[in-house]
């Protein structure tokens, strides 16, 4: 049986950030209930306060929770065995296809339609911690990742974005045209257009 507990982190896994009072309309649940279980799932670190709002002059400033980098994880362990085996394999320091070629196999998506490729990406990359899902657009399909799972070390190497676009391309066989800063920033993501040729 599903506990009131997991059904409150299974719905912020899906919707990436939700305040009480969305959770407890999304789950039928009454807002003291939720606000309880949250409570919990703060203290035990499985849970975190993103934001604070204050709706107006009158009543509880509203939480906006989220699940901790420590609940969501990270790629770092798979990232290091997919470099360290290409370093130690070529000596001729590091080409990012064949890196990302070990992380999401190629071969997979060969044969596929774009839309069951594009499935079968997002799958894979949240089983990674990307939070990624992927929508049309008018000038082609946009892959979006909800979270950078190299957010620990990506100032320190900028460089890990454009392994991000190579596993991209890889997969999906076209070239991927990543978005300005400034409309990455504004959005609180990390996304990524391709085109479709």
């Amino acid at each position: 049986m599903i506990t009131a507990r997991q059904k409150v982190l299974a719905h912020l896994k899906k919707t990436r950030f939700a305040s009480a009072r969305e959770i407890a309309r999304a789950l039928n649940m009454s807002a003291p209930n939720v606000r309880h279980h949250l409570g919990i799932l703060v203290s035990d670190g499985r849970l975190e306060v993103t934001s604070v709002h204050q709706h107006g002059e009158r009543g509880r400033p509203e939480k906006i929770y989220s699940l901790s980098q420590s609940a969501l994880g990270n790629n770092l362990s798979a990232l290091a065995d997919a470099l360290l085996a290409e370093a130690g394999g070529s000596g001729q320091g590091l080409n990012l296809e064949r890196v990302a070629s070990r992380i999401l196999d190629p071969s997979q998506f060969t044969n596929l339609p774009i839309p069951k490729r594009l499935t079968l990406l997002v799958d894979q990359l949240n089983e990674m911690h990307y939070q990624a899902r992927w929508e049309a657009g008018a000038e082609g399909p946009r892959v979006i990742f909800g979270r950078c799972p190299f957010a620990k070390i990506i100032e320190r190497h900028p460089e890990l974005c454009k392994l991000d676009e190579a596993m991209l391309e890889t997969s999906l066989g076209r070239p991927i045209a990543p978005f300005t800063k400034s409309e990455s920033s504004a959005r609180g993501v990390c996304p990524f257009a391709f085109r479709v040729g």
